[in-house]
Formats: structure tokens, sequence, C-alpha cells
């Protein structure tokens, strides 16, 4: 493996690489004739925020696997230009949480008791004791717009001043904000009652400019206003003439919509304290931030697991490890059915049955998509939805809870083209074993693995015997012999799946195919068993 860092990583970042036996770790200060050069056999990159990774560099690296940011924000990297590269995006969101969470609680403070004016006038030899009476937090309200790692820990930390906090996340569970004494309210209420608001929400369309002339009208005079977030939370010039009016009593700003910050409505504002994005830096987030991605990014190419990527659904290690077989049938389901295709595909349905469908399935219906669409040159797990999408592909998505009544943890997928449909399902034995359970109306059991003979014929004797013949004349070993037909009526359509040992020539299928009752034979490699992730 080949990890370039970009930027400049702490000791300990580096040691995280360092420690892999045979890895080559190329610093920022070794590399000499670009990063593009640098990055052209390269497994994996780190960055942090200076560095802009976009699709002309990304176009210089053929081999990159997986983006590691260190940090948040990854306004540096073309996260949809690496997605159609097939390559994983990672960041590490909650690494610095402390950090920022205790910055937004000095800045409270410093707002309610006017300590950057006490400060300057102090600094001029000045005395102004009566005209710097502040208020205290407690009992005051708290509003946290966006209940993630940071807004969870500045609401634990306001507690202890006795602060009222209410809050607002659509996808945080209403037990965790019990658990944090948190009442969640809609963003109305919450800009309606907070005599704080402190932002903790990413940017979306959605989010952008949500403080604005509307909802600042809603929110009581007075109000003081905390952005250690993004700076595009805000409309600036709208939220600096509430700051001059008095309807908002301070604001303490660490993100700007452009930075460094030159020009602003906010410089000669005494109520507004401004600080240069450094909620996250100290040093004990920087080191956080650096360790924490280089865990993840080894991870990823170590084992596959992916965490905090932002151009596809994370997962943990223990969810890896139930799901990874699934992932591994889902990959193999798909590259079998491929090999029945007659026709421009259409559509893929993709149905999860049992417990199954009640994990996070992505990975597992990338797996499979990207099993269907093998064949196709740039096709992997990161990028098999987009792909799909790019070529008109309609990807459709069923599940069936065990509680629903579905059997088992079942994954069954079904290939509409313009020549017919084509499907099968499917299920994980033991742990491990990847297994056909049905293919195309027939129930046939046999291991998905290895080389298998697909074979279809008339229900009548002496077939079998016929197929174990020509087999044996070409010296190929018989593994497993899977039997199954159509209905319960005999005469009718025949399957056999029948995993053999040895290659499978063009003699081969002549000779079977040349057996009067053999309507089809088809031959499918697949990977060996894999071995259990632990």
């Amino acid at each position: 493996m080949k990890i370039v860092l970009a930027e400049k990583v702490s000791p300990a970042t580096l040691a995280v690489f360092q420690a892999e036996p045979g890895w080559q770790i190329v610093t920022h200060d070794q590399i000499k004739n670009g990063l593009a050069a640098e990055i052209a056999d390269a497994d994996g990159l780190v960055v942090r925020s200076a560095v802009q990774v976009d699709d002309a560099l990304l176009a210089s690296a053929p081999k990159l696997r997986v983006i590691g940011r260190a940090g948040v924000g990854v306004d540096n990297i073309d996260a949809d230009a690496a997605t159609r590269r097939g390559i994983v995006v990672m960041n590490t969101p909650g690494a610095n949480a402390i950090a920022v969470a205790e910055l937004t609680l000095g800045v409270m403070i410093a707002l309610a008791r006017q300590l950057p004016r006490a400060n300057a006038t102090m600094h001029a030899g000045k005395w102004e004791k009566k005209s710097l009476q502040g208020v205290e937090l407690r009992g005051k309200k708290l509003g946290v717009l966006g209940l993630g790692r940071i807004g969870l820990e500045v609401a634990r930390r306001a507690r202890s001043f006795g602060m009222e906090i209410i809050g607002h996340d659509p996808f945080v569970a209403a037990s965790i904000a019990r658990e944090n004494a948190i009442t969640l309210v809609s963003t109305e209420e919450l800009f309606r009652n907070s005599d704080y608001l402190t932002l903790h929400v990413g940017l979306t369309p959605q989010t952008a400019g949500i403080i604005n002339a509307t909802t600042l009208a809603t929110m009581k005079k007075g109000i003081r206003i905390i952005n250690c977030a993004r700076g595009e939370l805000i409309v600036e010039e709208v939220l600096a003439e509430a700051l001059k009016h008095g309807h908002v009593a301070g604001a303490a700003l660490d993100v700007f919509h452009k930075e460094p910050l030159k020009d602003s409505p906010f410089f000669n504002l005494e109520n507004v304290i401004l600080t240069p994005h450094i909620a996250g830096s100290t040093a004990e987030a920087q080191e956080a931030v650096g360790v924490q991605i280089a865990l993840q990014v080894r991870e990823y190419l170590k084992l596959g697991v992916v965490q905090n990527a932002v151009n596809l659904p994370s997962l943990s290690h223990e969810e890896y490890v139930e799901l990874a077989p699934y992932i591994t049938l889902a990959d193999r389901l798909g590259s079998f059915l491929a090999q029945f295709i007659e026709g421009n595909f259409e559509s893929v349905h993709i149905s999860y049955n049992g417990r199954l469908a009640e994990g996070k399935t992505e990975l597992i219906r990338n797996s499979a998509i990207e099993g269907i669409l093998g064949h196709s040159e740039g096709v992997n797990r990161i990028n098999a939805a987009s792909v799909a999408e790019e070529r008109g592909i309609r990807i459709h998505e069923e599940k069936k809870s065990a509680a629903s009544g579905g059997a088992g943890n079942v994954l069954k997928l079904t290939i509409h083209t313009r020549g017919g449909d084509v499907t099968a399902s499917g299920t994980v034995l033991h742990g491990v074993s990847a297994r056909l359970l049905r293919l195309n109306g027939i129930d046939i059991e046999a291991p998905l693995e290895g080389t298998l003979l697909t074979i279809r014929n008339q229900d009548v004797p002496g077939v079998i015997g016929r197929i174990g013949t020509i087999l044996a004349d070409y010296k190929i070993n018989i593994a497993n012999f899977a039997l199954g037909r159509e209905g319960r009526v005999p005469q009718g359509t025949a399957l056999a799946v029948v995993q053999v040992d040895g290659e499978v020539t063009e003699d081969v299928l002549k000779a079977l195919r040349a057996v009067e009752a053999i309507d089809e034979v088809r031959v499918v490699s697949l990977g060996p068993k894999p071995q259990p992730v632990e």
C-alpha cells in the first residue's frame, strides 16, 4: 500500500501508518514533483483543508481507493468526482467535538459578561465597571440547532450552568434527547423561545441561510447567537443589521461565507465576537482528528470497513462483521445472474428479507450492482449506484423484516432486460457460505463459489448420468451437484447447478450441449469461499 500525506500531520498520525509492514508512506515534505505525480500509484490520500482535491487531480490517480480528510468539512474535495471514480471520501466528525463545545460555552460567557469590551477598556486604561454589568446563563433557555456530537456536548456543559435546553434535530432519537434533558421542539419554537441560540448543523439546501430576516424577526429581542458550524447558515448582512438595531444583543461567529475574513459588516460592531475559525483548533483536537482519520483509512484499506464516509453510508466494525457475508453474497448473486442476461438492462429489483432488511443495506445494494456490472470497466462498491444511474439502469429496493413475516435472511435479485427477466435468491449459511436458493422459479440450493455449470434440461431419466460421464471423460471432478425442477410434475423442466474443480473448456460445453435432453449449458466463475471477518 502507498499512502500520501499531502499536509502536515502529527507523529501519532504518522505512526498509525508506519506500523503496517510493507506500507509506503510519503509525507508532505517528501513530495518533490507535485502531488499529481506522487498519487499516480497511491492507494490512499490524506489531506486537511489546504489541498484542493478536484477531478483533474483525481484523474492522475487511477489506483486511489480512499481520501481521508483530517477534519469535518470536505469543501476542498470533489466528492462527486471521487464517487464516479470509485473512491471513498472520509472525514472525522466528532473528533473535535469537545474543542468546539468548549469554545461555544466560552463565547457564550464572553457575550453574557461583555468580556471583550471589558478587556479592551482595561487595556486602554479605563475603569468602566458600571457600564459592564452582565447577565447570567443560569435560568436562560439555550436553543441548540443540531444535536449531533457537538450539539450534545454543548447541551451537557450548558446544563451545568443551570440553563434550560431546547433543541431541534429531526435525526436524533427522542430517547437521546431525554437522556440529556433536552426538550425537542420545532425550528419555529426554537427560534421563538431561545435566549441563546447556537448552531451545530451541516450545510444543506435546507439549512443554508436559515438565520435570515424572516427567522430573526421571530426571535426574542435580546437574543444572543453563536455560530461555530458553517458561515453559510447565516445571512450576514441581515444579522449585522439586527445587531446594529439591538434586536440581537450579541453574536459570536467563528465561521464566515468567505475565509479568511477580509471585509465584513461585523468589523465595526462592538457586540460581535469574531474568531478565525478556531473552534476545533486545539492541540488535543488536531491530534485526535489526525489519528482518527489514519485509523479509518487503514481499516478501509485492510478490511474494507467504511467509517464516516461522506459519499457512502458508514458501518461500524461490528456492523461490518455482521454484514460482510451478505455483501459477498450480493456480489456473487449479481455476478451469477449477469451470466443469464439477454438484451439491454432496464432495471434491477433488490429484495431484502428478515433481519437483513432492518440493517444498513446500501453496501449490499452496491455490491449486487457491482456483481451485475462486474464486466464493465471501473465499477466498484463505491460508485456502483452512481454508474447504474448514469447508464439509465433503475434500481428498486424492497425490505421485508422478520417482524412482517419475512423468512430468514434472504437476498433476492431480479434483473429486467428487453430480452426478459432473470431472478435468483440466496442466503448465507454458517456465517460465511454464500448459497443459491432459487433460480428463475426453481428451488435449488448450491454454493456460490468456484466454477459452476448451470444446466437446464428436460426432466427425463438418464440426464444426470450423462452429465457425470461427460465430466469424468474430461477428467473434471464434481465438488457439488444440486438439482431442482419446475413445479412438482415430472417430465417438465429441470435444473442442475454443478460445482466442479477442473477447467471447463469449450469442448466440454459442446459435449454437454450435444445431449438431446439438455436445452442450455452455461459456465459461471465465482470467487473462492470467503474467510470469516473478525
